[in-house]
């Protein structure tokens, strides 16, 4: 291992010097994140001017892709991506070298490093950045019609990212989820929607894919840099607002639809500042309403990494089980109303001693008390997941055996039919499939908010999603 890294060291400080101005000598190189898509290293050299810190972005492993197998477009096209972002006014760092296979470091690039808060939920609470939350959402349409009016052509961007249109978008997200196997009413519900609302002839642009709070850098001036441009594509600029109001990016803050910290009224007025083209609200619907859908798949798709490997951490289903939170927003968006909450079993009317709860408590109760004030680093956080997953238990005792009992008889009345409780969900979700059920079906959207409303109440009953579907009255 130490060979190892004397070897990288030296590899990079060979291209430090013969590519970055001013550079004399490599004095540090710190890997930042192990991340499953990208690497990230905090660079100090000694410069003619003195230290500089630089970053770089690096393909995990210092690999290169063979071009017949690589998904995304790279990091050598995300290089592009930032300077021709910057070319136009975006805040980016600026690109200093893209490596290339002879510098035996693999794909990525070494840019400017920035200082800034990029971790959503500190945007969204730290007293620090109170004075520039207010003025975000404004700042984020200026910056989102800025990338959007970037020339595909004059940059061959247009050679090297792929088209997708809002039809192609749905259906491969939905052909993603049809993929597991499992049978999530809401998720087909929600693409049926989505197919029968697609927007009508939308502008083609540069479309960033994945512009949300988390995914850029704020300081106190406001947001200093733009990241993670690795899912960039050419299709509907309107992804881009859908997407950054998103709740599963709002942190919590429900009052405050963008990002979490702003208004769509605020985020439109600097889009149309910028693009002078009106936004229309219900084409951004069409794509928050997407992005809930499209993560809901996403989640159960860490589930699916679980079951198949290779990373079979406690965080993969932990995270699948979030599905319902996206679901959940889908209802919110789609088929908002009021919902009778179960009241779950006693689990304490048990005389078993100790009883399961108690079992299941202690185990959680060590995880939290004992692991991780013993613990740091990753170690620390699946500690926390894994006590997550046991109060998901808990809840799954109290609640689940009612709420299957009363998913199977409202499926039961949907389809006057008294077949199994597995068989009625593949039947209702085929029939969404098919189009063999309408989406007003008597009595489906009841079932359905029904039926979501409660399962986050068993996954994840602090979800702000969930906060709002229950104070929907009758």
């Amino acid at each position: 291992m130490a060979q190892h890294r004397e070897a990288f060291e030296a590899l990079l400080a060979k291209v430090l010097t013969r590519e970055i101005a001013g550079c004399r000598r490599l004095l540090a190189v710190e890997r930042l994140s192990g991340g499953a898509s990208q690497e990230t290293y905090r660079i100090v050299v000694d410069a003619a001017d003195g230290e500089r810190l630089l970053a770089m972005r690096r393909a995990p492993g210092g690999v290169i892709v063979d071009e017949a197998e690589r998904i995304n477009p790279g990091l050598a096209t995300e290089a592009l991506l930032m300077q021709c972002a910057r070319q136009v006014g975006v805040p980016e760092p600026e690109v200093h070298y893209v490596l290339q296979p002879e510098d035996g470091l693999g794909e990525g690039f070494i840019m400017t490093w920035l200082d800034g808060e990029a971790l959503g939920a500190r945007i969204v609470r730290s007293p620090e950045l109170e004075g520039v939350r207010k003025k975000l959402a404004f700042e984020c349409g200026e910056i989102l019609a800025r990338i959007h009016s970037i020339d595909l052509a004059a940059t061959s961007l247009d050679q090297k990212l792929q088209v997708v249109t809002p039809a192609e978008f749905v259906q491969n997200t939905w052909e993603r989820y049809r993929l597991f196997e499992t049978p999530q009413p809401m998720i087909d519900y929600a693409a049926r929607w989505l197919m029968e609302h697609l927007p009508e002839n939308p502008r083609v642009t540069l479309v960033h894919n994945d512009f949300r709070n988390g995914n850029f850098m704020v300081n106190e001036h406001g947001i200093n840099a733009v990241l993670d441009w690795e899912v960039a594509h050419i299709g509907d600029p309107m992804r881009d607002l859908g997407w950054i109001c998103t709740n599963s990016w709002r942190f919590g803050r429900t009052d405050l639809p963008v990002g979490g910290f702003g208004t769509y009224a605020d985020l439109f007025a600097g889009y149309e500042s910028v693009a002078g083209v009106q936004v229309d609200a219900d084409h951004v619907k069409f794509w928050e309403v997407f992005g809930s859908f499209w993560w809901a798949v996403g989640c159960l798709g860490m589930a699916e990494h679980y079951r198949t490997g290779p990373d079979q951490t406690v965080e993969r289903p932990a995270i699948g089980r979030r599905s319902s939170e996206c679901q959940v927003d889908c209802v919110n968006l789609l088929i908002p109303g009021p919902v009778s909450l179960l009241a779950g079993d006693d689990l304490m009317a048990s005389d078993d001693m100790p009883r399961i709860d108690e079992l299941l408590v202690s185990v959680r109760d060590f995880l939290r008390e004992d692991v991780m004030s013993q613990t740091q680093g990753r170690t620390n956080f699946l500690a926390r997941v894994a006590g997550n997953s046991l109060d998901i238990v808990l809840r799954e005792l109290a609640l689940g055996e009612q709420q299957r009992t009363n998913e199977l008889s409202r499926l039961r009345q949907l389809f006057d039919s008294q077949e199994d409780l597995p068989t009625l969900r593949w039947r209702l979700v085929h029939g969404l499939r098919d189009g063999s059920i309408a989406l007003d079906m008597p009595g489906l959207q009841a079932h359905l908010r029904t039926t979501v409303v409660n399962q986050i109440a068993i996954d994840q009953p602090r979800y702000s999603g969930f906060r709002t579907a229950i104070a929907v009255t009758a």
